[in-house]
């Protein structure tokens, strides 16, 4: 049996608004799902709320907004803090990335996100709707 979970993107206003949003839809109210990528990734693998055979569906409503909450403004603004404490080896390109964000181009967190749920669950466990 498939488990759907619904993500209502109206609630979605940025990438800590998201992993709050993603926590209750996996685990209910107070639910948690991981708040940075990696850890969302590893949440996803199961074991965390989502079934260990990956027979779930993540149902994205309201998707566009979300889109728009997690666009290059909150996409430079995650660089901004991971450059505040990144090793010096990653610096570089986290500001090659942040100067992208900023310019409006490049991916945006919710192409990452997008990317992640894909990746891991697969690309018919996400319905944007």
């Amino acid at each position: 049996m498939t488990v759907t979970y619904v993500i209502e993107g109206s609630g979605v206003t940025g990438l800590d608004s998201f992993w709050d949003v993603m926590g209750e839809a996996v685990n209910g109210p107070g639910g948690y799902f991981g708040r940075s990528l990696d850890a969302f990734a590893d949440c996803l693998g199961g074991g965390f709320g989502t079934p260990e055979d990956g027979a779930f569906v993540i149902e994205w409503r309201d998707h566009a907004r979300s889109a728009r909450a997690l666009g290059h403004e909150e996409t430079a603004r995650r660089l901004e803090g991971l450059l505040r404490r990144a090793h010096p080896t990653n610096r570089a390109r986290i500001e090659r990335e942040l100067a992208e964000a900023r310019a409006g181009r490049g991916p945006t967190l919710f192409d990452d996100l997008v990317g992640i749920i894909t990746d891991r669950a697969g690309p018919r466990a996400l319905r944007l709707v």
